[in-house]
């Protein structure tokens, strides 16, 4: 595995009552993942199973963005909290609407 030094940052799943999903993992690399600029590589998922709502990620390649159903967009990551804020606020609107 090219990242072995790489740490755990979060890691959490979480089964609704409804059969909703949400599971978080972020790790922390040794160096960026590019195109990305920081050193974390993440997915952050609220969907059931094989049905995304929102997912958060970045990979090799693609960089940082965001899925909402079935659309894509850019997503400019600033911090982990700042993630995690922006996937929470995500997810309230989609249970909301």
């Amino acid at each position: 595995m090219q990242y072995m030094n790489a740490v755990q940052v979060a890691r959490a799943k979480e089964v609704r009552d409804d059969g909703s999903i949400v599971e978080i993992i972020i790790w922390e690399l040794p160096e960026p993942l590019p195109p990305s600029t920081h050193r974390y590589k993440y997915r952050l998922f609220f969907g059931e199973s094989g049905i995304t709502r929102v997912r958060y990620d970045n990979e090799r390649g693609k960089g940082d963005h965001r899925h909402v159903g079935d659309r894509e967009y850019q997503y400019k990551f600033n911090s982990v909290e700042q993630l995690l804020a922006d996937f929470q606020f995500d997810v309230e609107r989609w249970e909301s609407s």
